[in-house]
């Protein structure tokens, strides 16, 4: 799955973002494309998870395409 992090502009956001991630699934894949504000995320766990886990760490997603 991926997501757009449109507030993710720093390797600090990347970090946290990581972290909100693994909060949820300590085994996820996380690739990170700062450069296009891209998180892609490999997990058995359904996107909603994810996409919680980040607002609340305060990185709201919008889904993106592909």
């Amino acid at each position: 799955m991926r997501f757009h992090i449109p507030n993710m502009s720093c390797d600090g956001c990347a970090r946290s973002v990581t972290r909100a991630i693994e909060s949820v699934d300590a085994d996820a894949r996380i690739a990170i494309d700062l450069g296009n504000r891209l998180v892609e995320v490999s997990s058995d766990l359904p996107p909603p998870t994810f996409e919680a886990a980040l607002a609340v760490a305060g990185y709201p997603v919008v889904p993106a395409a592909g």
